[in-house]
């Protein structure tokens, strides 16, 4: 029996795991942050990249901002080969971005409900509504000068792309949507809202809405079994703004059906209401907004949608299962010609799975973009 030789290691040192925090340490890499100022309010718009590329527009989903919904993902290492062919526009709906102050209210006339014959002043907070952040998108569009470009939305930031999709389909090349909706709020959904916006409107951040936007974010699995990712955004949660958010959710609770209509029909289906650019739609196996996201999966035209259900994921892919929505974005662009020449990452952790919607490419016959 061979021997055993003691070693003495002597240049090994151990060291504490950082913990993980929400913050705004991506600033190292973006270019500027701007408020552009629009008839709907102030957006909040930070931008990361060369400004001469291509554009990629993101908007966030409802208690969050770009920091918060797409830090994580952006500085994962597999999507900055990516990047660098693109911009990324950050943009915040209003009163949402990081250290907000309280919107300010606006002076309005209403008429005297005893005396119709005259007018009363008082301030009002007047929030935009959906179609108007949409609206606001445009602003920031001319306000840049973007030509076109690819919007990454979650939850509500999914609405409001798709909204200005189909208003104004010219400037939009494809979408990719996370938790997205095409439908008006639920009975459910109303219920738990409005005791939220009522709770956030009055300055308190309650345990109740503590917990309805760590489910919002996460759903019951993810919130459950990855205490320490939930742990991080239950800390973010007390530095929120809640009257801000309070706006930001009746806005929300407001929307309108989209009225998006799959039609099959090659005659009649360039007269229906559709998006009509490549999209892809993402959301995770165990997320709480599974069944919205297949509802619009089925009112889209498929021949332009792509459908994803991401294993092991709850309600935040992005912060969940970063590579697999970085593959499956990667596969996505260059199915549109995009980085045709980029590969995976060697020995990849995980696989991905692309909806058999997807059309096969021949990627030797694209043509480079950028």
């Amino acid at each position: 029996m061979e021997k055993l030789t003691d070693i003495e290691l002597t240049s090994v040192q151990s060291q504490e795991p950082q913990h993980r925090m929400v913050n705004s340490n991506a600033n190292s890499i973006l270019i500027q942050e701007d408020d552009v100022e629009t008839p709907y309010g102030n957006f909040h718009v930070a931008i990361q990249g060369d400004r001469s590329k291509m554009a990629i527009l993101t908007f966030h989903d409802i208690g969050l901002n770009h920091i918060t919904c797409f830090q994580g993902f952006f500085n994962f290492p597999d999507i900055q080969q990516i990047l660098r062919h693109f911009c990324v526009y950050h943009v915040n709906a209003p009163g949402q971005e990081e250290g907000s102050m309280h919107l300010k209210p606006e002076l309005t006339t209403v008429v005297n409900k005893f005396d119709s014959s005259r007018n009363d002043s008082l301030f009002e907070f007047v929030y935009p509504s959906m179609e108007h952040l949409a609206e606001g998108i445009q602003h920031i569009v001319d306000h840049y000068s973007i030509k076109r470009f690819i919007g990454f939305g979650v939850g509500a930031g999914a609405y409001i792309l798709s909204e200005y999709a189909l208003e104004h389909p010219e400037n939009v090349d494809s979408l990719v949507l996370i938790n997205s909706t095409v439908g008006k709020a639920g009975w459910i959904e109303w219920g738990y809202q409005k005791l939220n916006s009522w709770y956030l409107w009055s300055g308190q951040m309650t345990n109740f809405t503590e917990d309805y936007l760590l489910w919002h974010w996460f759903g019951y699995k993810t919130k459950y079994e990855n205490q320490d990712l939930v742990h991080v955004f239950r800390e973010y949660v007390k530095s929120i703004n809640p009257q801000n958010l309070s706006l930001f959710i009746e806005s929300y609770l407001k929307r309108r059906d989209l009225g998006i209509v799959r039609e099959l029909d090659p005659i009649k289906r360039p007269h229906v209401r559709t998006i009509k650019c490549r999209s892809i739609l993402l959301v995770g196996d165990d997320s709480p907004h599974i069944d919205q996201v297949t509802d619009m999966n089925g009112r889209m035209d498929p021949q332009e949608t792509d459908f994803m259900k991401i294993q092991d994921c709850g309600g935040m892919p992005l912060e969940e299962q970063p590579g697999k929505v970085c593959e499956a974005f990667r596969l996505f662009l260059q199915g549109m010609g995009y980085v045709p020449t980029l590969r995976a990452p060697k020995n990849p952790a995980q696989q991905t799975r692309i909806s058999p919607h997807r059309k096969d490419v021949d990627f030797s016959k694209i043509q480079p973009v950028c």
